[in-house]
C-alpha cells in the first residue's frame, strides 16, 4: 500500500482541483494537489514538499478532513485529505496541465480520480448550502 497526501485548499467557496498531466496513470483525471509519502517523511512534510514542487507555494497544513484507501487496477493508495491554505507564494502549475477553483455543486462537470470520489461526496455533504441540487 502506498502512503499518498493530498491537500483541501479553499478560495472562499470555491476548493482547488488539479488536472493529472496525460503521460501519468490516471492521465487528464483530476485531483487535489499532492502525491506520495517518502520514506521516514511525516505524511505533513511530504504535503508541504509535494505542494512546492507542484504549485511552487508553501501551505500550511491543517487538520484531517478524510481518509480513504482505494484499489487501483496496478495500485492501492492510502490517501490522507489535509485542509491546507497557501501559506507563502504564487501558485504556478509546476506539474499539472490544467488547475481550477470550483465549488461543491461543480463537482460532476469533472472526472476525478477513482480514489477521491468518497472524498468528494462528503465535500458535498459538509459543505453545500442546502438549496442546490448536486446530481
Amino acid at each position: 500500500m502506498v502512503e499518498v497526501v493530498a491537500a483541501l485548499i479553499w478560495n472562499g467557496d470555491r476548493f482547488m482541483i488539479c488536472q493529472r498531466p496525460p503521460h501519468k496513470a490516471r492521465g487528464l483525471l483530476w485531483e487535489f494537489v499532492g502525491g506520495k509519502v517518502e520514506p521516514g517523511e511525516s505524511r505533513e512534510a511530504a504535503l508541504i514538499r509535494e505542494c512546492r514542487e507542484e504549485l511552487a507555494v508553501t501551505v500550511s497544513v491543517g487538520d484531517v478532513f478524510m481518509d480513504v484507501t482505494h484499489e487501483y487496477p496496478d495500485i492501492t493508495v492510502h490517501l490522507t485529505l489535509f485542509h491546507a491554505a497557501v501559506a507563502q507564494g504564487e501558485i504556478r502549475m509546476l506539474e499539472h496541465c490544467d488547475l481550477r477553483w470550483i465549488t461543491p455543486r461543480e463537482i460532476p462537470q469533472y472526472d476525478f480520480c477513482p480514489a477521491d470520489e468518497e472524498i468528494l461526496q462528503r465535500i458535498v455533504a459538509c459543505y453545500s448550502d442546502g438549496d442546490d441540487s448536486i446530481e
